[in-house]
C-alpha cells in the first residue's frame, strides 16, 4: 500500500472513530429516538390511509391513472419527512456540542480538522437515513397489504437514490450552518434556508412524477450529488477549531461589510476613466470562463427550444403571418412602443429579470439563475422551431423580430449570467484565509462592479433598440410577406 493510500486510510478511520462516537451517544438519548421512531413509523400509517383513500376516490369516477402517479409522489414525501425532522441532529452537531461545553475535548483529540468534520458529517447523515428507509419500508408493506401495489424495480431505485442526495445535500448544508453559528437557536432559524429550497423541489419532483418524466429525476439527482459535494468542500474548507472555540457570538459588522463592499468595488480608482480600464484589466479577465459557460448555457437553451417544438408544435393558424397593414407604426405607439414610456417599461422588466436570476443565482450555486436566463433563448427557439415546420423563413423572420435589440441584449446577458456564476460560486472557491462573508461580500462588489458598468448601459441600449429600432425592423420584415 502507497504512502497516500496509508495516510487515507488512517483519515478515514479517525473520521469513522468520531461518527461512531457520536451514533453511540444518539442511540442512548431515548428523547430523540423516541420521537424519531414514532414519527418514522406513524407517517407513512398516514400516507397509506391516504393512498388508500385516493384510490377508492379516483376508481370510483374512473381516473385511476391520477392514483398511479400520486402514490410514487407520496413514496417521495414518506422519505424527505424523516430527514426534514431529523435535520436536528446535523443542526446541533456543532453548536449544540458548543452550549453544552462537551467540544473541548473532542477539539483537543490528535485529528484533523477534515477528519473531525467528515465524522460529524457522517453521525449527522446516517439517522435521517436510517429513519427514511425505514418510513419507505413502513410504506411500501402497507401498500402492499392494502391495495396489493409496489412500484418497480427502476422507480423503487429513483426513489432511494433521490432519498439519499436530498438526505446528503440538507445535512450537508446543517452541518455547514453548525459550524459557522454559535448557538443551536441561531442554527435553527437558518435551518429554513434549507427546508423551503428542499421543499420546492418536492415540488418540482412531483410535477415530473405527475407528468410520468422519470428520467427527468436522473438529471435532478446528478444536480443533488453535485450541491452535496459542493457543501462538502465548503464546510471543509471553513471548518477551523481555533475559530470554534474563540467566536463568543455572531456580530453583524455593517461598516465592516460596508467597507468591503466600496473596496471591491470601487478598486482604488479615483476617476470614471480610471474605474473602467480597471473593469476592462481586472475584472472582466476573471469573467472568461463564466462568460465561455454562458455562451453554451444560451446555445443550449436555445437548441433545446428547437427540439421542443418537434414534440409540441404550435397550430397553423397561431403562426399565420400576414402582411403589415398600413399605418401600422401608428397602431405601435398605442401599446407603448417607438415611445419614452415603452423605453422605460422595457428598461425596468430587464432590470428586474437580472436582480431576480441574480438572487436566485446566489443561493443554488448559479445554476437558477442561469437557467433563468437561458429561458427567453429557449422560447425564442422554441418559435423559430415551429416557424420552421410551418414552411416559414424562421432565421428572417427571428432575425427581425429579435435580432436589432439582441445585438445589445445578449452580450448583456452573457456578462450578467457570467457575473451571476461567480457569485454563486463564491460559496466554494473561497480564497486562501478569507472567511465565507467577506469571499461572498467580495463576489456581490464584483457583480456589482460588472452589472453598474457594462450590464446595465447594455440593457439600456437593448431596451432602445427594442422599442424604436425592432418594431420598424419587424413591420418591413412582415411587409415582404
Amino acid at each position: 500500500m502507497t504512502t497516500v493510500a496509508m495516510g487515507r486510510a488512517r483519515g478515514a478511520s479517525a473520521a469513522w472513530l468520531v461518527a461512531r462516537r457520536e451514533l453511540r451517544d444518539f442511540s442512548r438519548d431515548w428523547r430523540l429516538l423516541g420521537p424519531i421512531l414514532l414519527l418514522t413509523i406513524f407517517f407513512p400509517w398516514l400516507m397509506n390511509l391516504t393512498a388508500g383513500m385516493a384510490v377508492d376516490f379516483v376508481n370510483r369516477y374512473g381516473a385511476p391513472l391520477v392514483a398511479e402517479r400520486l402514490i410514487p409522489f407520496l413514496l417521495l414525501v414518506v422519505g424527505f419527512f424523516p430527514i426534514s425532522f431529523c435535520l436536528v441532529i446535523a443542526l446541533e452537531s456543532f453548536a449544540g456540542e458548543r452550549e453544552r461545553q462537551s467540544i473541548e475535548p473532542l477539539l483537543a483529540a490528535p485529528i484533523s480538522n477534515r477528519q473531525l468534520y467528515m465524522g460529524k458529517m457522517v453521525a449527522a447523515l446516517v439517522p435521517p437515513l436510517a429513519a427514511a428507509y425505514l418510513g419507505i419500508g413502513v410504506y411500501l408493506l402497507g401498500l402492499w397489504l392494502n391495495i396489493g401495489w409496489l412500484p418497480t424495480a427502476m422507480l423503487l431505485t429513483q426513489i432511494l437514490l433521490l432519498t439519499s442526495a436530498q438526505a446528503f445535500v440538507m445535512v450537508g448544508a446543517a452541518v455547514v450552518i453548525s459550524s459557522q453559528t454559535t448557538s443551536v437557536r441561531a442554527a435553527n432559524l437558518l435551518a429554513s434556508f434549507i427546508i423551503i429550497p428542499a421543499a420546492q423541489l418536492i415540488i418540482l419532483e412531483s410535477m415530473v412524477m405527475f407528468w410520468a418524466r422519470y428520467e427527468v429525476l436522473w438529471g435532478i439527482l446528478l444536480a443533488l450529488m453535485i450541491c452535496g459535494v459542493m457543501l462538502a468542500r465548503i464546510g471543509i474548507h471553513l471548518f477551523n477549531r481555533e475559530e470554534l472555540l474563540g467566536r463568543e457570538i455572531d456580530l453583524l459588522d455593517m461598516r465592516w461589510a460596508g467597507r468591503v463592499l466600496r473596496s471591491t468595488f470601487f478598486a482604488g480608482a479615483r476617476s470614471p476613466g480610471e474605474w473602467y480600464r480597471g473593469l476592462f484589466s481586472r475584472s472582466l479577465p476573471q469573467l472568461k470562463i463564466p462568460a465561455l459557460i454562458m455562451v453554451l448555457a444560451l446555445v443550449l437553451g436555445y437548441t433545446i427550444g428547437i427540439r421542443l417544438s418537434a414534440t409540441y408544435t404550435l397550430p397553423l393558424d397561431v403562426l399565420s403571418i400576414g402582411r403589415a397593414p398600413p399605418g401600422a407604426e401608428l397602431d405601435l405607439r398605442s401599446f407603448g412602443l417607438l415611445t419614452g414610456r415603452g423605453w422605460a417599461w422595457v428598461m425596468s422588466n430587464n432590470l428586474r429579470a437580472i436582480l431576480l436570476a441574480s438572487f436566485l443565482g446566489a443561493f443554488s450555486f448559479g445554476v437558477a439563475g442561469v437557467v433563468l436566463l437561458m429561458a427567453p433563448v429557449g422560447i425564442i427557439g422554441y418559435f423559430a422551431g415551429n416557424l420552421a415546420l410551418a414552411g416559414l423563413n424562421a432565421p428572417l423572420l427571428i432575425g427581425g423580430l429579435v435580432a436589432p435589440h439582441g445585438l445589445a441584449e445578449v452580450p448583456a446577458m452573457i456578462l450578467a449570467g457570467a457575473a451571476i456564476l461567480r457569485l454563486g460560486l463564491a460559496w466554494v472557491s473561497l480564497p486562501q484565509g478569507t472567511s465565507l462573508g467577506e469571499s461572498w461580500l467580495r463576489a456581490v462588489g464584483e457583480w456589482a462592479r460588472v452589472g453598474v458598468g457594462l450590464v446595465v448601459p447594455l440593457l439600456a441600449v437593448a431596451a432602445a433598440l427594442e422599442v424604436f429600432v425592432t418594431p420598424l425592423v419587424a413591420i418591413r420584415v412582415l411587409t415582404g410577406f
